[in-house]
């Protein structure tokens, strides 16, 4: 599995459309915060990008790859290896790529402008957010041969985390706001890795009070010990879920 993981990573490093992202959010992050004298306002407009950005390159570029390296996966499947050391493989190969590439794209400029606990949150978040996002990314791609299917699916899942999620939440709020939902809140945020690291990374910046009684709500649970524990743990299972399931389907698919 490690020579797979070691192809896969080399494989991508030489891929141009990784470079230009990395460069690309590079650039953006030394912009920002280049522009602004505050840090803090300069992260806030970091996050509206990368969380945005970040899950739909990550899934779209890791759904292509995939589909491109199905030869070579069908190679692998003719040799004397397991399926699992196959897909794992391929999956910690460009889960690894992508660490490196949002690790320098936003670990470098973040060190340098900001280098506290916010800053810290931001790139941990921006991490877990892109490997998850990957991880969805493999769960689609082994459910159906057909690319452009399968870039189809993967388009649709990050749009409904995106946009479509957000939407039903505040469409239920309304229409139930005499009721009190801040339970149901917290437990609707932790179906979308997207507000997952949206809320951690707003919460350490402090302004939930801009945030209304939402905000409120979010500060007592995810701004406690438990609620950051909790939350790690949210991220985690985003990242194995999906992955633990593209396994069991991949070794059971007819290639």
């Amino acid at each position: 599995m490690l020579k797979i993981i070691k192809y896969v990573i080399y494989d991508i490093l030489r891929n141009k459309i990784l470079l230009f992202f990395t460069l690309f959010l590079a650039l953006m992050a030394f912009s920002l915060f280049m522009m602004q004298d505050d840090p803090s306002k300069s992260l806030i407009s970091l996050m509206s990008i990368v969380l945005i950005i970040v899950p739909l390159v990550s899934m779209i570029f890791t759904t292509i790859y995939f589909y491109n390296s199905y030869e070579f996966i069908e190679l692998l499947v003719s040799q004397p290896i397991s399926r699992k050391a196959i897909i794992m493989g391929e999956y910690f190969g460009v889960a690894g790529s992508w660490v490196l590439s949002i690790s320098l794209s936003l670990g470098i400029p973040v060190a340098l402008y900001s280098a506290n606990a916010t800053g810290l949150i931001l790139l941990l978040s921006s991490i877990a957010l892109s490997v998850s996002f990957v991880s969805l990314a493999f769960l689609v791609s082994v459910l159906t041969r057909d690319k452009s299917r399968g870039i189809g699916i993967s388009l649709i899942v990050w749009f409904f985390f995106s946009v479509i999620y957000d939407s039903l939440i505040l469409g239920i709020l309304f229409f139930f706001s005499e009721y009190p939902l801040e339970k149901a809140v917290l437990a609707m945020a932790s179906f979308n890795p997207i507000d997952m690291a949206r809320i951690l990374i707003l919460m350490k910046m402090d302004i939930s009070a801009l945030m209304g009684l939402t905000g409120a709500v979010y500060k007592k649970f995810f701004g406690s010990g438990f609620g950051m524990i909790f939350s790690t743990l949210v991220m985690l299972l985003w990242i194995l879920i999906p992955v633990v399931f593209a396994q069991k389907i991949f070794k059971n698919k007819n290639l």
